[in-house]
């Protein structure tokens, strides 16, 4: 299959990105993320995906303010909780952002925390994340596009449009995968990766080590509009990039 048809394939291109995992990368740690986020991508119609469960009972705790530009990721820190606590507490939405003065419940909490500098709370500048492109989220996570559900956000934007590294990491691919156009992911040695596909060229390669802001690709043009597509990965599971991002 040429990359043409592979990339008109979309997301749906099981042949070339099974390639790309038992392949090229079938002896790097790589492999292992990327063989896991197939089954989540493509797997059978067996595959299921989490839904936030009815209201459960919560444990002892305190409610938390958030402050400006708080994300849920930075308020996890702060308190040493678990992001997926914070999000099953509260029942937060896939599509939902958290605002200014928006109560959160912390499990287990006893005393509430302000606004700490980011080097108290383990989140200097640098390791939180950070929007990649400018745009207007097209397309959520969880949500259907061409009979799968998509594992990040598509961000519309226009073409040629600077894609910016979202944390300080390394570059561990950097190329074209099927499914997925010309394609960046960034390891962040914390356990968590970023993913940026849909790109027109590249501007880092294999091996290279970036910082938060630095420009590592540029947007291509896909149909209907330009858009960067976008994941942030815990391990080789696909998470909400709207519960990292400020």
């Amino acid at each position: 299959m040429s990359a043409s048809q592979a990339e008109r394939r979309g997301f749906n291109s099981r042949p070339s990105l099974l390639k790309i995992i038992m392949g090229s990368f079938k002896r790097n740690i790589l492999s292992l993320f990327l063989a896991a986020a197939m089954v989540q991508l493509y797997g059978c119609a067996a595959v299921e995906y989490k839904t936030l469960p009815e209201a459960v009972e919560p444990p002892q705790g305190i409610y938390h303010k958030v402050q400006p530009k708080e994300t849920l990721w930075r308020i996890a820190k702060m308190y040493n909780v678990d992001i997926e606590d914070l999000i099953r507490y509260n029942n937060i939405p896939n599509a939902a952002r958290i605002e200014k003065d928006q109560l959160i419940f912390i499990p287990g909490a006893k005393q509430s925390r302000g606004a700490e500098p980011a080097t108290t709370v383990g989140a200097a500048r640098g390791n939180d994340f950070d929007w990649p492109v400018k745009g207007d989220v097209a397309l959520y996570f969880g949500e259907q596009r061409d009979g799968s559900m998509n594992n990040g956000v598509d961000i519309r934007t226009s073409a040629g449009e600077p894609v910016r590294a979202s944390r300080d990491g390394k570059v561990v691919f950097a190329d074209y995968l099927g499914g997925y156009g010309q394609t960046i992911i960034l390891d962040h040695a914390d356990g968590y990766f970023t993913v940026y596909a849909q790109n027109a060229n590249l501007t880092v390669k294999l091996g290279d080590s970036v910082a938060q802001g630095a420009l590592i690709a540029r947007v291509g043009e896909r149909a209907p509009k330009a858009s960067l597509h976008f994941e942030v990965r815990k391990g080789s599971q696909a998470v909400n990039p709207l519960y990292y991002l400020p």
